[in-house]
């Protein structure tokens, strides 16, 4: 499967206009998309060939929304934001949101966009304030969804790094957390 890095990439050759980063882009969302989908549908007791419109619909949005995504930020969270919303009004048409297990519905609910993007800022500023290699670690491993391995490389440190740096790294976000509640 693509990697956030990977998408990231031909999203923004995309905009550059660069028609061929633009079909692969599409190409490996739709892969990845296609999994997403069939694997919610099926916890639902959906059938997995509803997947393809709701592919096609997240493919369309992204096209016609594509000039909103800002290249300094993910785009996996972005793209997966989207689907999600799909998901949900796809389920409010088909009058199947009675079926969704009561532990999936927090997982697709709703949420307000504004309550997103002030997280987002927030995350990035405490993220900011943690030093360089606790940060890579987090954003590589926890945010991207890379494995240690590949964080390792990334960051430029051992295995076990990556992990004591997740770790100690997620301590000190809790700590500047209760530090910001406290006022």
């Amino acid at each position: 499967m693509a990697s956030e890095a990977e998408l990231k990439a031909l999203m923004a050759a995309s905009l550059d206009g660069d028609a061929a980063s633009y079909r692969t882009l599409l190409d490996r969302l739709s892969r990845r998309l296609r999994a997403y989908y069939k694997g919610k549908l099926a916890r639902i007791g959906r059938s997995a060939t509803e997947a393809e419109d709701l592919v096609q619909e997240v493919l369309l949005a992204v096209h016609l929304k594509r000039h909103t995504y800002d290249t300094r930020e993910l785009f996996t969270p972005w793209v997966h934001t989207i689907a999600r919303y799909k998901l949900i009004d796809y389920l409010r048409r088909t009058r199947s949101a009675a079926s969704v297990p009561i532990d999936e519905g927090a997982e697709i609910m709703a949420q307000d966009d504004n309550a997103d993007a002030e997280s987002s800022h927030d995350v990035r500023k405490l993220l900011e304030r943690l030093p360089e290699k606790m940060r890579c670690a987090i954003e590589r491993v926890k945010l991207e969804g890379r494995s240690v391995a590949e964080a390792a490389v990334l960051c430029g440190i051992s295995e076990s790094g990556v992990k004591i740096n997740i770790h100690r790294g997620l301590q000190s976000l809790a700590a500047f957390i209760a530090q910001v509640d406290q006022k």
